[in-house]
């Protein structure tokens, strides 16, 4: 034992470099099987929200993918059967224009190759870049069973896939219809609401008159932004109860450049207070007017191509041009109509396609859709009824408001990669659904004479990770995987895809397997930056983790994030505010740092700031942790653990704050209280046992102040503390413990090859000891007393000071005596005094413990006039800077223009300067009393 406690001694006492020990040990892990379930104990499992393959780990997917972590880790470690599924999206649109785009640079057309040799391509890259997001999981510390890794188009998803859309199909409860979708013209694919971003631009809105068809003078104005889309005008609409308008109902208008008829109908979708009261209705170019035109039986026009290129449905004038070009045509043969009224500046969100930056048309297109009513009411009650549980529960009512107005999902994609949709077709246009052609020719009675034609279209991405949580188990199979760790116990994803995820992995896996997909949803905030603004590429904010892990130069910071921006100007705002932020680029803080970082951050909130600071603060930490564990390790090398010791009020301390923390991060992590459960470790690492217990136990190591019972118990508590907290903290910092874990002796581990298979600490009620924590609370209480009152006074720490008790308890007195040599060594006291009751009090500095008075008395501890002339100087700055700060408050365009954090930051800064000026206004009174 000896001789291994020496080698760790030498090996512990290295500097901490995450660099040398993550990866090492994420290895052996792997190598040898630490992630697969153990095939014991009660289920537990999680499924992954499949990244895409060919993506990379940003901020949301490593702050998400820690908290999952963590809790595989926690429940591994308290004896349940843990399965974390990894699996990869296929990730339809963005993998077709990365291929699209790599053709092209070969100069290459997609439609020159054809569907075959394209889809061999997207599988080449997929297989040739697919492991990024894999390598980067690697390195986050994510302990996922790769094992059984999963691909939403491997072969057993695709069986899962064609058993599902053929199950529908045959129930009718998959159809094929003429709809309004988002629409990608540049892509030339209907996109979900998901990739589609709403974005503020300033536009206008162009008030145009509409003449009767009557002949009569008179007219009604309408008012739109999209003026090129009256081309394809139905009708127009005004409120039933609009006293104004009554009188038109019914009446036809001739609208203006068509030359064409439509009537004024009567809805109560039309707002009678906004504008002039009266709407344009374009049923097959906007979804609102396309449900109203469902009410009133109006004709859909689809005035354009797929391109969004201007079509024959429209005037001749018009056909072939682009959209832009025509609505600028429109204004121009309005203007010179004299039916243009106003073109007013109008600030809007328009709707751009995700990956391809284009406006997004509402397009009446034949697609592919799921009846979603009868799958969407046994879903909406498992949340009703408590089966399914959202945390924090707010959430619920973002799935209430979906689910109860949802409408028919389409699931069709105008692409190439991704899984065809299993239909053929006749020459007669007949459909016919079945998993293969051989299937539809057996099933439908079709001879080899009859010609058939597969659909060209591809699912959306949406359906194959809807069948997610028992897909990547084996359905449609009854496998062991499936019968053991479905329903999966939770779901860890963000309230942005609660509607487009969440909702149809409930309904699908309700219709298919008649259980929950999971029975918790844990929903995380967005992670943003310091400032609480969303990261991205245009603004130039946006983190890797891996450069927060392994560190990166300013320049190297820079390049990246602006290599991929094409206007100049743009590129030298972001260059010139990163260099700004991060002169000396970022540090190399390691993965548990990170990782820590995101456990604290892990609020409730519907936005998560992420501030380097913080990683700062944590990366000081996990190094504070290192060179405690050293401390042990140094103390302990003699340690005989066959003797017999004996434990001192300090060790019963640390071993009761213990068993309370244990209990504490216990609750939180079965509340999903990461930030607690971090703030809780943090504390107990940091404040008990580095600060304090270290520092009180130097007297009991050492060899001429305490007998071998006594210094042989406490290395046993330093061991044995360290050890639990090592447990204790490894779902959050799994590298670090890890690696001091195995240079704990074996006497104190008690068997076991990795930290990650021991047991979680256990709360222990025997362990507390309360008159222990009421002793050491008394103590800590003086000393950090004490500490305040010399740094309020400007008394040097090297100086000792005097120090008297008064109006203490006998049990005050009592303490005094016990602890007395302690106090004297954390406090540098010159002397301790008990003072009686009718004692005379010294003019003092005063520190409350209960009813006892801690006094430091003054006199001859400082430089009077000195101190005075320091505090004077301190005032003056501290007046400044608050007239300084006031100014800048008062200031109505600052208040007016300033972002709302930055004001709120101001005002807690004139706060906190006020307080701070009342404080040495009262320190110069009482130093001048003197």
């Amino acid at each position: 034992m000896y001789n291994r406690a020496s080698a760790i001694f030498k090996v512990s006492m290295q500097k901490y470099q995450p660099q040398d020990i993550e990866q090492k040990w994420y290895q052996i892990w792997e190598d040898r099987g630490y992630f697969a379930p153990s095939g014991k104990g009660t289920p537990y499992s999680i499924a992954i929200p499949p990244p895409n393959v060919t993506g990379t780990l940003h901020m949301g997917h490593a702050f998400q993918h820690s908290l999952v972590d963590s809790l595989i880790r926690f429940q591994r470690m308290k004896g349940k059967d843990t399965l974390w599924q990894m699996g990869t999206d296929h990730a339809g649109i963005s993998t077709q224009i990365i291929v699209t785009e790599q053709l092209e640079r070969e100069q290459i057309k997609a439609s020159d190759i054809g569907r075959e040799k394209f889809v061999e391509r997207a599988w080449h890259w997929k297989e040739e870049s697919g492991g990024t997001i894999s390598r980067q999981l690697r390195r986050l510390g994510a302990s996922l069973h790769w094992e059984t890794e999963r691909f939403t188009m491997d072969e057993g998803m695709s069986n899962a896939v064609l058993e599902v859309f053929t199950r529908l199909y045959d129930e009718g409860l998959i159809y094929r219809g003429k709809r309004l979708v988002n629409w990608d013209p540049v892509l030339k694919t209907s996109i979900s609401d998901l990739e589609v971003e709403s974005i503020d631009e300033d536009g206008n809105l162009w008030h145009i008159r509409y003449p009767l068809a009557d002949e009569s003078d008179q007219s009604i104005v309408v008012a739109t932004t999209r003026p090129e889309t009256m081309l394809g005008d139905s009708a127009v609409a005004v409120h039933p109860d609009d006293e104004r308008y009554k009188h038109l109902i019914g009446q036809s208008i001739r609208l203006p450049l068509t030359d064409r008829l439509i009537p004024i109908i009567a809805d109560h979708y039309v707002d009678k207070e906004f504008g002039s009261g009266c709407v344009k209705i374009t049923p097959a170019h906007d979804f609102n007017d396309y449900e109203v035109g469902n009410r009133h039986d109006l004709p859909l026009i689809n005035i354009f191509t797929e391109e969004a290129i201007i079509n024959e449905n429209a005037p001749s004038a018009y056909q072939g041009m682009d959209r832009f070009e025509a609505r600028k045509q429109v204004l121009a043969d309005l203007e010179q109509a004299g039916l243009l009224v106003e073109t007013e500046p109008h600030k809007m969100a328009v709707p751009r396609g995700e990956k391809s930056g284009v406006v997004v048309e509402p397009y009446l297109s034949d697609q592919w859709f799921v009846k979603i009513d009868s799958l969407a009411r046994p879903a909406i009650k498992a949340v009703e009824d408590g089966d399914i549980e959202f945390i924090p529960r707010n959430y619920e009512n973002n799935y209430f408001v979906w689910m109860r107005n949802i409408q028919d999902w389409c699931i069709s994609r105008q692409q190439w990669w991704g899984h065809q949709i299993p239909a053929w077709y006749d020459d007669d246009g007949n459909v016919y659904v079945a998993k293969d052609e051989a299937e539809a020719r057996t099933k439908y009675s079709l001879s080899d004479a009859v010609k058939l034609q597969r659909d060209e279209d591809v699912l959306d991405t949406w359906f194959s990770s809807a069948l997610w949580t028992f897909a990547t188990l084996g359905w449609p199979d009854q496998t062991h995987a499936l019968k053991t760790y479905h329903p999966t116990d939770v779901m860890v994803t963000g309230h942005d895809i609660i509607t487009f995820w969440v909702s149809r992995m409930i309904m699908m896996t309700l219709k298919f397997t008649d259980e929950l997909p999971f029975k918790k949803v844990y929903v995380t905030g967005l992670v943003t930056d310091a400032e609480g603004q969303k990261m991205s590429k245009s603004k130039g904010n946006g983190l890797d983790p891996l450069d927060i892990i392994d560190g990166i130069s300013a320049d190297d910071l820079v390049e990246k994030r602006t290599n991929h921006l094409l206007q100049p100007r743009m590129a030298e705002r972001i260059a010139k505010a990163t260099r700004k932020e991060f002169p000396e680029g970022i540090a190399a803080h390691g993965t548990d740092a990170l990782r820590f970082t995101f456990y604290a951050i892990a609020t409730r909130s519907r936005t998560i700031r992420f501030d380097m600071n913080r990683v700062e603060g944590y990366s000081h930490f996990c190094n504070k942790l290192w060179n405690a564990a050293n401390f042990v390790f140094m103390n302990t090398k003699d340690f005989d653990s066959t003797g017999e010791m004996e434990y001192s009020v300090i060790d019963r301390w640390i071993t009761s704050e213990l068993q309370t923390s244990i209990k504490a991060v216990a609750l939180a992590m079965d509340t999903y209280r990461f930030d607690l459960a971090a703030k809780e470790i943090y504390e107990i690492v940091r404040d008990e046992f580095c600060d304090w217990y270290l520092e009180l136990c130097k007297p009991l190591i050492s060899t001429e102040g305490a007998s071998k019972t006594q210094r042989r118990g406490t290395q046993h508590t330093l061991l044995k503390t360290l050890e639990t907290l090592l447990r204790l903290a490894h779902p959050f910092l799994p590298f670090m413990t890890e690696e001091i874990w195995q240079q704990i002796p074996e006497s104190i581990r008690r068997g076991g090859d990795t930290i990650m298979l021991r047991p979680y600490p256990e709360f222990d009620e025997d362990l507390v000891d309360a008159s222990a924590s009421d002793d050491l609370a008394w103590l800590k209480e003086i000393v950090n007393g004490s500490r305040n009152i010399r740094g309020e006074m400007d008394i040097s720490s090297s100086r000792e000071i005097p120090i008297l008790f008064y109006n203490g308890s006998a049990r005050d007195q009592a303490r005094l005596t016990q602890y007395e040599q302690l106090l004297r060594t954390l406090i540098r006291a010159e002397s301790l005094t008990w003072l009686d009751t009718d004692a005379e009090v010294p003019l003092a500095a005063t520190h409350l413990v209960g009813d006892m008075q801690v006094l430091v008395p003054m006199s001859g501890l400082i430089d009077k006039d000195a101190e005075i002339a320091r505090l004077d100087k301190e005032i003056d700055r501290k007046t400044k800077e608050r007239s300084r700060t006031e100014n800048k408050i008062n200031n109505p365009n600052f208040i007016e223009k300033a972002p709302q954090e930055v004001v709120q930051k101001e005002r807690n800064k004139l706060t906190e300067l006020t307080s701070t000026l009342t404080k040495l206004e009262a320190q110069k009174e009482r130093v001048a009393s003197l």
